[in-house]
């Protein structure tokens, strides 16, 4: 099956997809598809039962009965039934499904909003794992079963532990957010800092292009604030009260005001449980509960420290939340009357470079750093890269690092391969280069890096002709901007 020449990128996605639906053999087998929303889940799924004239159904938040009832009325729909299935009970509903590819060559079945069906009907997990069962496979057809769910946490335990769906999956496909880069590509921004802006707030999901900004996108550094106040902080546009919905229609979540409280928390730079508990008044152990439930609906990230295991740090994944937060959330009265945008807009600038781009800057180095970049640049092949606290005794201080660099040299030894810098909006120099130098020589110390550590500056503005000049010198001096970051290695 060929791609659909409007899908853009997703040829992994593709490829797997079209692989499980093609498989050989008579019996039904499964797969789950997952991913958070707005990601083209249902775009790939249906282009891909199209293309093999397969059958597709989705779910919507109701009762068991009414379920049963859309289910009935589109899988008769399917066959060319002229009156609709009437089932009472999700078994008939499972049994009659198993039986659509009744030609004998594997016809796909798809389930969309997985999780709609099993909160009405629990024990629908258990009723298709009996379906599959060898029992059952005498009467099956080579059907390619797809379950698939926005809500993280409910699909990845569909297939842990002790779920009746354990081991029963034949494919396990998660679709991810695009990349920085892919994003750039996706918006069509050719300019890299107003890329890394828009990438930003909207970071990669490719329905704010499509659905929610309807393809206006930023027509270059002239046009992004105007395109942010028309765009995003505009209430008359889907976008404005986007980062509201986003936890609304998670199931997990109940008490949304305090999970905002928590996002807002972290978007305000509080990334352990301690500084986050201070800032809302509460006791670290308080936050056990939602910080892990926002783990596992993919709100934020829960990330080690480079250099201290006892030590993390919590992140937004999604930027749209972060600036939601940190933007509009504290203007949101003067927003939602219209035409008070550019107003709010010209005030949060500082506030956007610093809690929002800065931020997001840093995350997208550790990306080039760890996918982008080439074994040449921080001479050896990277295992891990993550922003880490160097201990500096003497000074009973301890200093940042953006991105440390961990993996293999040539002699196949593990050691820190690079350490950075990174700084959105300002003009590195000599200074920033000394302070990664102190640092390496710290870690040098303490045997974690050695000599020839790389140092790695990334600037959104640029860098001082002194600091270009040692790095033309040094190959162990790396600069990197955002032309790089986007196009380079």
């Amino acid at each position: 099956m060929d791609k659909p020449a409007e899908m853009f990128d997703r040829d992994f996605e593709w490829a797997e997809l079209t692989r499980f639906a093609a498989l050989p053999g008579p019996r039904a087998t499964l797969g789950v598809v997952s991913g958070r929303r707005r990601q083209g889940k249902t775009f790939l799924l249906d282009a891909v039962t199209r293309a093999s004239g397969g059958f597709m159904f989705t779910a919507t938040e109701t009762t068991e009965t009414d379920a049963l009832r859309q289910f009935g009325e589109a899988l008769a729909r399917h066959r060319d039934q002229p009156t609709p299935f009437r089932f009472t009970h999700w078994d008939e509903a499972v049994t009659e499904l198993m039986r659509i590819a009744d030609r004998g060559s594997p016809t796909i079945a798809v389930i969309d909003e997985f999780p709609f069906l099993a909160k009405a009907s629990p024990a629908l997990p258990s009723i298709i794992q009996r379906a599959l069962d060898p029992a059952a496979q005498h009467t099956n057809t080579p059907v390619r079963l797809l379950l698939c769910g926005s809500a993280l946490s409910f699909m990845g335990g569909l297939l842990a532990g002790n779920a009746p769906l354990r081991g029963r999956a034949g494919l396990e496909l998660v679709v991810p957010t695009l990349d920085f880069r892919l994003a750039a590509e996706f918006w069509e921004i050719t300019d890299p800092r107003t890329a890394l802006l828009t990438h930003a707030i909207v970071g990669g999901t490719p329905a704010y292009r499509r659905e929610f900004t309807q393809g206006d996108t930023p027509a270059g550094p002239h046009d992004f604030d105007a395109w942010v106040t028309r765009a995003v902080l505009n209430p008359a546009r889907p976008l404005f009260r986007e980062a509201r919905y986003l936890l609304a229609e998670e199931p997990e979540v109940h008490d949304t005001a305090l999970y905002h409280s928590v996002l807002a928390a972290i978007a305000a730079g509080n990334a352990a449980r301690g500084g986050i508990a201070d800032y809302l008044g509460r006791k670290s152990t308080d936050l056990a509960h939602p910080l892990s439930v926002l783990q596992d609906v993919g709100m934020i990230t829960h990330e080690a420290d480079a250099f201290r295991r006892n030590r993390s740090a919590y992140r937004i994944a999604e930027p749209l939340i972060a600036f939601y937060h940190a933007v509009m959330r504290p203007a949101w009265g003067d927003l939602e009357r219209p035409g008070r945008a550019p107003a709010v807009w010209r005030r949060a600038q500082s506030t956007f470079r610093s809690k929002v781009v800065g931020p997001r800057f840093e995350q997208v180095c550790r990306e080039w750093a760890r996918w982008h970049a080439s074994p040449a640049t921080h001479g050896g092949h990277v295992t891990r890269v993550a922003s880490g606290t160097a201990n500096d005794p003497a000074a009973k201080t301890s200093h940042e690092v953006d991105v440390a660099v961990h993996g293999e040299t040539d002699s196949g030894r593990e050691t820190v391969l690079a350490i950075g810098e990174a700084k959105w909006n300002d003009v590195m120099g000599k200074g920033h280069l000394e302070r990664l130098q102190h640092i390496r020589a710290l870690l040098t110390a303490r045997g974690t890096a050695t000599d020839v550590t790389r140092l790695q500056c990334y600037s959104g503005t640029g860098f001082t002709d002194e600091l270009r000049h040692l790095a033309e010198n040094d190959p162990a001096i790396q600069l990197i901007d955002p032309v790089r970051l986007y196009h380079g290695d």
